[in-house]
């Protein structure tokens, strides 16, 4: 483990910061790279690719206490890409209708796989953090 994680993990045992604080900073520690390398299960230092991501992550946190945290399979929206294109013209010409009367502009039958892999290769290396003033929190990540 880590001398920043055990720091945190420290911090957090003798009631210093939250739960939520620490659960943040372990997080940024976790995507800076901040640990040495070999801190991290699976990690050799040797300059191997990182793992590929398994989850979209999105997570919030409003000021009046309501918490949402979702994480979705990176695996259920390639397979959900996949039976999209067995959907009928017609049937997806009415599905994309509904998103554009909802504000959705976008064309399902337009997925492919392959944009989808570069969407998700991009998405790795992206963390959305928004803060508002009024407390509201919101984060959008893949791990």
């Amino acid at each position: 483990m880590s001398r920043n994680r055990t720091r945190i993990l420290k911090m957090l045992a003798n009631g210093k910061i939250a739960v939520d604080e620490a659960e943040r900073l372990l997080d940024a520690i976790g995507h800076s790279g901040a640990a040495a390398p070999g801190d991290e299960p699976g990690a050799s230092g040797d300059g191997k690719e990182k793992p590929k991501p398994r989850f979209l992550r999105v997570q919030v946190e409003e000021s009046d206490g309501d918490r949402v945290n979702v994480r979705v399979p990176l695996n259920l929206i390639r397979a959900g890409v996949k039976l999209g294109s067995l959907v009928p013209g017609p049937a997806m010409d009415k599905v994309n209708q509904a998103l554009h009367e909802k504000g959705i502009r976008i064309d399902l039958g337009g997925l492919k796989s392959e944009a989808l892999e570069e969407l998700i290769a991009q998405l790795s290396e992206l963390s959305v953090d928004v803060d508002e003033q009024g407390g509201d929190k919101v984060r959008v990540f893949c791990e």
